[in-house]
């Protein structure tokens, strides 16, 4: 477990899209480690989709498939929700 934690955590800060790079690595920083098996892959299910979708979705600019409409996303968007967000500027 540790070791996909690792590796996840890796992937979460290096997408190539640089909003989605800063919300995820903050996000895996902050909420990886009590992450359980089920929601470590719906967390990598994320990583795998299109950055620019995935972003579209925190900010409710389009809906989010039912697949990645998880407990994990959830608890991303109210991350990305929070008041005074690092990467808002």
């Amino acid at each position: 477990m540790e070791i996909w934690r690792k590796r996840l955590r890796f992937r979460a800060a290096r997408r190539g899209f640089k909003e989605a790079d800063t919300i995820f690595g903050a996000f895996a920083d902050a909420h990886l480690r009590e992450l359980s098996a089920t929601e470590l892959a719906s967390f990598e299910a994320l990583l795998d989709a299109p950055d620019q979708d995935v972003y579209d979705w925190l900010r409710g600019h389009a809906p989010v498939p039912t697949w990645h409409d998880t407990p994990v996303f959830t608890r991303l968007r109210a991350f990305c929700n929070r008041k005074n967000p690092v990467w808002n500027v």
